[in-house]
């Protein structure tokens, strides 16, 4: 029992998973790095496939999410058969949805950027770089499925060491092919695409291994037959308010780069080199805001309301501090940062006067991520779906355009939008977990089930009674 209440401890769930995020960051920085070295449009072009990228994932990680979520509930509630199930069922469904995507973006690259208003002369570079690295969008589907069910049963340990692999070995290849060392072809931003490809491949494999024994019994070949319809209405009724969620989130993003590619190549290419930086801002605080997830959902899940309740204000408490130092520490260094990525000073100029308005976003991310999050670890995914659809088109999308665009106040307009969207869904994600709706149903179930089981401990009779 220890032992298992150490196992999901928000500590010992959160530093594996900061360390794999904080990795992916230090790696993808380098991997940008690289990529300007090519040319600030090569730049411009993964940044915007990689958002088309995202957009196209939540088709997948409606499954995964909601299957994680359904895995921790069903381990703190002692019905791990049922969890090791789910985790099977969530696995081949999301391996026939990715190599449905894979097909798509290798028939159809080009028309796809020109529906995203991608700028002309980005689309020979695009049309290469989407069809291989989209070709393998099979490959972070298993990933995503792999790693979000083995972190539910609270090793998060495996995850983060197959994640630092894979992201060496992509900036080996980068190096291979961006520079020509080690006898390697020249290939430029083809060759950035088959590195990614080939270290999401060899993830994809480790990843699996682990899942095989990620449970008390291990995973066999006969267990492909598994499935369960009740089990998957489960996880179908938690995820697919997920996946509007983060449908709500990455089309919303996917808009607004194309706004900004209206505006420009050098908007477009900002907004990608302050992508990269704003990520090490929220690294420790988003870590704790999965981390929470996991245990609340666990907690709650063993009926531990309580503990549950607590548990997020406790992530916030931690985060909030961190965050906002974070975005300090960028507004001090942050033209130095980004001169490592460009010289072009237009680039630099906006780069920086975005600086300031990152230091009102990070808290609000905060806030939103961590009470959002718990509100989806209880399964209350339909509030957090809700004021997505409300918020993230309404204020983030539609005042992007009208502002950014229309009004041709520019990218600085944009940045203000999307500060509006993070703190409005945050205040109404922290309005939902103070009035404790779904707690309160999980102790009006328990009450329920123990008086229950009161009544039929005394219509048994005493042995002797008859007599």
């Amino acid at each position: 029992m220890k032992q298992e209440k150490n196992k999901y401890s928000l500590w010992v769930l959160s530093w594996p998973i900061f360390i794999e995020l904080f990795l992916q960051f230090l790696l993808g920085a380098v991997d940008t790095l690289m990529v300007s070295r090519l040319s600030d449009d090569a730049v411009a072009v993964v940044g915007f496939s990689n958002q088309l990228f995202n957009a196209l994932t939540t088709l997948f990680a409606t499954v995964a999410s909601g299957a994680g979520i359904v895995i921790a509930q069903k381990i703190g509630s002692r019905r791990e058969e049922e969890g090791r199930t789910v985790a099977v069922i969530a696995f081949k469904v999301t391996l026939v949805i990715g190599a449905l995507l894979s097909i798509l973006l290798i028939a159809v690259p080009g028309p796809i950027a020109r529906v995203l208003q991608l700028p002309e002369e980005l689309l020979p570079l695009a049309q290469s770089y989407i069809s291989i690295v989209g070709g393998g969008m099979v490959l972070t589907a298993i990933m995503s499925t792999l790693s979000t069910a083995i972190r539910n049963t609270g090793n998060t340990k495996g995850p983060m060491v197959t994640a630092i692999g894979m992201n060496l070995i992509h900036i080996g290849l980068n190096y291979c092919f961006i520079f020509g060392a080690m006898g390697f072809p020249q290939w430029g931003i083809t060759g950035v695409a088959i590195s990614t490809v080939t270290s999401r491949f060899l993830a994809s494999i480790v990843l699996f291994l682990i899942f095989l024994g990620a449970f008390e019994r291990k995973i066999g070949l006969r267990d492909i037959r598994l499935f369960d319809r009740k089990l998957f209405k489960e996880i179908m009724e938690i995820g697919w308010p997920l996946g509007v969620n983060m449908a709500c989130w990455v089309f919303s993003q996917l808009a607004i780069f194309s706004f900004l590619a209206m505006l420009g190549s050098k908007e477009l290419a900002a907004r990608t080199y302050m992508n990269t930086l704003e990520s090490f801002c929220f690294l420790l605080g988003y870590s704790l805001a999965l981390a929470a997830q996991i245990q609340i959902a666990h907690l709650f899940g063993a009926g531990k309301t309580k503990q549950a309740y607590r548990a997020a204000y406790r992530a916030l408490a931690i985060g909030m501090p961190l965050v906002t130092l974070n975005a300090l520490l960028l507004l001090l260094f942050g033209k130095y940062l980004l001169s490592l990525f460009t010289s072009d000073p237009e680039i630099l100029a906006i780069g920086v006067s975005l600086l300031w308005l990152n230091l009102l976003l990070q808290p609000g991310k905060m806030l939103n991520m961590a009470l959002g999050d718990a509100l989806n670890a209880l399964g209350d995914t339909r509030f957090t779906m809700n004021i997505s659809l409300l918020s993230m088109w309404l204020v983030a999308t539609a005042g992007s355009y009208w502002l950014g665009v229309s009004l041709g106040w520019g990218i600085v307009a944009i940045y203000g939008c999307m500060i509006a969207d993070e703190y409005f869904r945050g205040a109404l994600s922290w309005m939902r977990w103070r009035g404790r709706k779904r707690l309160r149903a999980k102790e009006r179930e328990l009450e329920l089930e123990w008086s229950g089981q009161t009544v039929s401990l005394q219509t048994v009779p005493l042995a002797g009674a008859e007599s």
